[in-house]
């Protein structure tokens, strides 16, 4: 996504449709975090690596499967 960030990428899509669930998945970032991404709209955050098993877990969580 050269010239943008997950979090402008996820407000541009929730701006035209706001019940999208996103799942940011992001490496090392001083601008991004759990807390902005939130506030963005993105229902997930995920740091890499992430495993199988944690995005599992993230997609469980975002529908509501678990806490």
């Amino acid at each position: 996504m050269p010239g943008m960030t997950g979090v402008e990428l996820s407000r541009k899509i929730l701006s035209v449709r706001e019940d999208i669930p996103i799942i940011l998945c992001t490496g090392y970032s001083e601008t991004v975090s759990a807390d902005t991404a939130k506030r963005a709209g993105v229902r997930e955050f995920v740091m890499k690596p992430v495993t199988k098993k944690e995005l599992g877990q993230a997609i469980n969580r975002m529908l509501g499967k678990t806490k």
